[in-house]
């Protein structure tokens, strides 16, 4: 018999890898989001290939699976450490999907459905945060890396367990090193902006 923390995480992982993205963007358009656009299995590519309410569909289902994930962890290990590890494991699964060569999405949605779980008390200020950095740059990369930089602290302020904030200083370590190849376009100025043509 599997022990509860190991199957928590193992069932994360697997609700995470859905890749919502792919199939969303095959019924709406049928268009294979990995040759097209970024090449990434996430809402803003599906936003740019398919449209908004495919796209809109997208990032809620994402954040919805994120969530899933640490409601079955809770209800498999209770509490402890399980549910924030099993949310860090989604996000991998998002990330690094089994189905598709390990080829997924960047995680910023399913891990804002994990800590409006783990530490909701974070999840509004991140949000501004995104909102704020976006509206001022016109970066969408940039305000996802913010604020996914800015949840360790604000979970650590809002006084979450010890393994909450290290599952988030994991995922912001996880989501930024996704979006690396955003990193160089920023530093070089050819990331693309909200509302410029390219």
């Amino acid at each position: 018999m599997i022990a509860p923390m190991p199957l928590a995480i193992a069932a994360a992982y697997l609700i995470g890898s859905i890749p919502f993205a792919l199939l969303l963007a095959r019924r709406w358009g049928g268009a294979d989001l990995r040759r097209i656009g970024s090449g990434n299995l996430g809402a803003a590519n599906v936003l740019r290939a398919t449209g908004i309410t495919a796209g809109v569909l997208v990032a809620a289902l994402d954040i919805l699976k994120g969530a899933l994930s640490v409601l079955v962890a809770e209800r498999l290990a209770g509490g402890g450490a399980g549910p924030a590890a099993a949310g860090f494991a989604a996000i991998v699964g998002h990330v690094y999907p089994v189905w598709l060569r390990f080829r997924g999405g960047k995680g910023v949605a399913t891990a804002c459905g994990v800590f409006s779980m783990l530490a909701p008390m974070a999840m509004p200020p991140a949000l501004a945060i995104f909102v704020a950095t976006v509206w001022a740059s016109r970066y969408v990369s940039l305000g996802s890396m913010v604020a996914t930089l800015s949840v360790p602290p604000l979970a650590y302020a809002a006084e979450v367990p010890p393994s909450i904030v290290a599952a988030s200083c994991a995922a912001a370590a996880l989501i930024v090193f996704r979006h690396r190849t955003n990193l160089w376009r920023l530093r070089a100025g050819t990331e693309r902006r909200i509302g410029v043509p390219t």
